[in-house]
């Protein structure tokens, strides 16, 4: 623990004029802004092709159409995730790097892969009837969580800093998997709109009408629930200790496991659609739902057990004096750090808002780092990124410590003596 002994700490880890950030000296292939190059045309080009391809099937009409529709709940369904991952923010780079493998890389891969394993299987077969229906229930869930979970296990292994739990294998799936659904939605809506016009309806037919009530109103959290499950299995894999029992065991069996719950639960799902609508009712009910409520209710818990993290890391800051004594407590709670955004904002303006919000940002991280440093997973920089994150809150501590203090008082998270005894030593009522 880094001891305050003046006005100003001392950071002899972090070199001099470095905007207070550790960066080694790197090879020019191996530099950030190449490698972000290289990924963006590789998404852009994916891009390209699939919207192409899908706007071929459709049409052009039909593709204006389906993407219309299936833009609607992509909006809820990424609010929903970014307000799960409220505690410690995953990166916006990262997010936008899911939703757009899922959007379009992993998009891609599944068309060509499910339709080189249809025709196989009809060319074999002689019946292209099962070897549709073995496409749908057996290739596709393979194919399609494969290609997503792709996404995030890139994220935990690049972007390993990033990748803490189960909250951040949630919204790194969640994004994936919406991004999915979306150019999905599209393809399928499309077709709809394409059968009523073949049939002579006018504007949206019953066929489109049916397929945006399953699709998109009943079922907008299918393939964010599928993929979920991988997420977890890396997220899990996370928290593990360094020294944890059968460890090299378990870094492979859970994302494994977690890979294949999410393609029996897609299979199960699309195999209930294939073979009866009342079999569809029944896995939605007896399956969907019930999965739905039990990840809703370990996403929570998970972020729980993220603001407890803080609550029991922050303290020794606090004790060493980086802290006030009362900060820990209110930063362990989501209301308590929006009431100290909002008294920020009352006294200071917009800036000491933003103030109060970066120095909650960054007592997060020095909480989750001490957290795993203490489990043995220490950085090799851990040092350095310490002292960084302790000149960030020192910087900022002028206005968002009297905050965060008022925040603790006025949500109950810390006793509020007595007006008499608040005095810091003196009674005015003392004869």
């Amino acid at each position: 623990m880094p001891a305050l002994e003046s006005d100003q700490p001392d950071f002899g880890a972090v070199p001099e004029r470095s905007k207070w950030r550790y960066k080694p000296r790197k090879a020019f292939w191996r530099s950030r802004l190449v490698r972000a190059g290289v990924v963006i045309a590789a998404l852009a080009i994916c891009a390209l092709a699939i919207l192409a391809i899908v706007r071929k099937e459709t049409g052009t009409e039909g593709f204006l159409v389906g993407l219309a529709l299936a833009v609607l709940p992509v909006p809820l369904l990424l609010a929903a995730f970014r307000w799960l991952d409220r505690v410690e923010p995953a990166p916006w780079k990262n997010l936008l790097f899911a939703l757009a493998w899922g959007a379009f890389a992993s998009t891609l891969i599944a068309i060509f892969a499910n339709s080189f394993a249809v025709k196989w299987i009809s060319s074999v077969t002689a019946d292209p009837g099962s070897a549709e229906s073995l496409g749908a229930t057996v290739v596709a869930p393979v194919v399609e969580e494969t290609a997503k979970g792709a996404a995030i296990l890139l994220l935990f292994l690049f972007r390993r800093g990033s990748f803490t739990g189960p909250v951040d294998g949630l919204v790194y799936a969640g994004f994936t998997a919406t991004g999915f659904a979306f150019t999905e939605n599209i393809l399928y809506l499309g077709h709809a709109f394409g059968e009523d016009q073949e049939f002579g309806a006018e504007g949206l037919g019953s066929v489109t009408v049916a397929t945006f009530f399953a699709r998109v109103i009943m079922s907008p959290f299918a393939h964010p629930l599928f993929t979920s499950l991988t997420g977890l299995g890396l997220g899990f894999v996370a928290l593990l200790p360094a020294g944890a029992r059968f460890r090299r065991t378990r870094l492979w069996l859970l994302p494994t496991a977690g890979l294949l719950l999410a393609m029996g639960l897609h299979a199960l799902w699309n195999g209930s659609a294939t073979f009866h609508p009342l079999a569809f009712v029944l896995v939605y009910g007896m399956f969907m739902v019930p999965v739905f409520g039990l990840l809703t209710w370990l996403a929570i818990w998970s972020r729980q057990k993220e603001l407890r993290t803080i609550s029991g890391e922050l303290p020794a800051y606090a004790t060493a004096g980086w802290l006030a004594h009362d900060e820990p407590l209110a930063l362990s709670s989501m209301r308590a750090r929006s009431m100290a955004r909002g008294y920020a904002a009352r006294t200071f303006g917009k800036p000491g808002s933003r103030a109060v919000g970066e120095y909650e940002a960054f007592a997060t991280t020095l909480a989750f780092l001490r957290h795993r440093a203490r489990r043995g997973q220490v950085a090799p920089d851990f040092a350095a990124r310490e002292q960084e994150l302790l000149h960030h809150l020192w910087q900022r501590r002028r206005v968002a410590s009297p905050a965060l203090t008022y925040a603790a008082r006025a949500t109950g998270r810390v006793w509020v003596p007595p007006q008499y005894l608040d005095y810091g030593g003196y009674n005015p009522y003392r004869g």
